[in-house]
Formats: C-alpha cells, structure tokens, sequence
C-alpha cells in the first residue's frame, strides 16, 4: 500500500481515496478495510483471518484520512475517545451558497434505513459541527469545519438543510451534475495513541482537484 501515513503495532493511518467504501457493501466494489486486511496478511505472513478494527467512517464519495485499529484493545480505547469527544476530525468543503463567518450547528439527524438517506428529525441523535469560513470565490465557498459527532450524512446534510449544499453532493444537492464529485475532505485527525497515550497529529493538503483548486492559490495551510 502506497498510502499509509502511520503504522505500529496498534493502529495503521491511512488516506482514503475517493469513491472506495470503508467496508463492503452491496455493491461487491473492493473496500478500504479488506485491502488493509489483505496487505496485513502479506506484509506480516499472518496465517488466518485478519484482525482489523473500524472505530470511524467516510462516506463512499469522501476522501481524506482514517485510522483503523490492529487490536481489539486499541479499538476500544480509541471507541471511548470518540464517545468523550476527544477524537479531532476536520475537513475542508466546497458548498454552493452563503454562510456565516462561522457558527456552531446542532441539529437531530434521523437516517432512514430503507432510503439510506438523512433527514433533520426530533427522532434522530444530536449531530454537531463547528465551521469557519475561509474564503467565497464567485458562488463557492470553502470552509473548515471541526466534527463533534460522527453522525452518517452529517456534514452533507446540516449544510444543504441551511442552504448551502456541497458541491457535487448527488444526494443532497438538487443542483450537483452527474460525474461531479463532492467537494468534502478529511484533511486532519488528532487523537490519543491508545497504548503510549501520545498525541498523534495527521493532516494532509487540499485535493489537486475541482473545485478546491479554485482556493488553493489563496489559502493552503
């Protein structure tokens, strides 16, 4: 694998591409988790199946960077930083529409299981973000946002409920075209190593790609 950012003994970093699913679906498509599986198994001639665990997700479409435990006890630990709100994730996104220099959304988000799609519901759980403008250029902006939940759908649908939709988002936006890709990365991660409770810091630049290339001259961190 070509794109492995950390590995030890407990957890391996990664940076997920676009377009591949985390765990295999119904679509049968090769998936990030049984491709580490796979490299595990032949880097380390491991007999058997292949501890690895999954303590957080991207959807399909959405790129950036993951980690995956190598033992059940650094899943778990890592699980409980998540559950305290402790695990960093942040992500840069293109949305189509105005916001606020910055704000704090808090909504109830509801995922219908049959539709696989996500609504703003008093039945759903809280999902929590925080954003900062960085720049608008003609009808795009790019923000930064910090995850506080890791709810399904939860960027995509807090903005396009508050009119400001991801570019590119075929399913919350009525407006993206077919081929575009969304405008949604993962560009950082912190959290506690689960064994040397060191804090481990991840961050990767902004996609070489539209629209995001449309900022990047103006603003790289």
């Amino acid at each position: 694998m070509n794109d492995i950012l950390y590995e030890d003994n407990h957890i391996i970093v990664v940076e997920k591409k676009i377009n591949i699913p985390v765990q295999e679906d119904e679509s049968q498509d090769s998936d990030l988790a049984n491709i580490i599986k796979t490299y595990l198994k032949n880097r380390y001639s491991k007999p058997g199946n292949v501890y690895l665990g999954i303590v957080h997700r991207l959807d399909r479409p959405v790129g950036g960077i993951m980690v995956f435990a190598k033992t059940s006890k650094a899943a778990s630990r890592i699980n409980e930083q998540i559950r305290l709100r402790r695990f960093e994730k942040k992500y840069y996104a293109v949305v189509e529409g105005s916001v606020e220099d910055s704000a704090t959304l808090v909504d109830k988000l509801y995922k219908d299981m049959n539709t696989n799609m996500v609504t703003i519901d008093v039945r759903g759980k809280e999902a929590v973000l925080s954003y900062k403008k960085i720049m608008t250029i003609e009808s795009f902006t790019l923000v930064d946002i910090e995850l506080k939940t890791g709810r399904s759908h939860q960027i995509r649908v807090q903005f396009s409920s508050r009119n400001a939709p991801l570019f590119g988002d075929q399913r919350y936006n009525q407006r993206a075209k077919v081929g575009q890709q969304i405008a949604l990365y993962s560009y950082y991660l912190a959290f506690e190593h689960p064994v040397s409770k060191e804090k481990m810091v991840f961050s990767l630049p902004m996609p070489d790609r539209y629209p995001f290339e449309l900022f990047k001259k103006g603003y790289e961190k």
